[in-house]
């Protein structure tokens, strides 16, 4: 895949004086492109004296950055103790199966990433689920669908 480079260029000559920019720099190239293509990290390595590896170590080691193309809307389902009780799991599974990801993937269209989360914080809401950022309580297999197809729908246009 070609990688247009010229925003990670751009952010690079913003963020080459500062000191200790690195998370920042990588913060900004994730946003430009959704994910940190390694395209984008040989060159920030090539350009601020560091090697790839030390890039690396960061991105693996916060759970913020991704290093595969992600989908244009994000669903999070909780597995915390309540929403598990509450069937969190075979939603999560459902999911997966009826989108047909795997756990982490996107679908093949693009739309969606499916992740699972340990907890939302809202146990009296299980079991519950977050596209993007926002919130959906009591989710069932039922109502799981009108809700993604939500997003569809919202985008179809676009």
């Amino acid at each position: 895949m070609n990688v247009d480079l010229s925003p990670t260029k751009t952010l690079i000559e913003k963020y080459s004086q500062k000191k200790g920019a690195l998370i920042p720099l990588l913060q900004d190239i994730q946003a430009a492109y959704g994910y940190v293509p390694d395209e984008t990290v040989q060159l920030v390595a090539q350009e601020l004296s560091i090697f790839p590896v030390e890039i690396y170590g960061v991105l693996t080691f916060y759970t913020q950055f991704y290093l595969t193309p992600r989908g244009k809307h994000t669903i999070r389902v909780c597995q915390g103790t309540a929403c598990h009780v509450m069937g969190a799991k075979g939603l999560f599974d459902y999911l997966l199966d009826k989108l047909e990801v795997e756990e982490g993937g996107t679908t093949e269209d693009g739309f969606f990433t499916v992740e699972r989360v340990a907890c939302l914080g809202c146990c009296g809401m299980a079991p519950a689920v977050m596209i993007d950022d926002d919130f959906y309580g009591r989710c069932t297999i039922q109502n799981i669908e009108e809700t993604w197809d939500k997003y569809r729908s919202e985008n179809s246009g676009s």
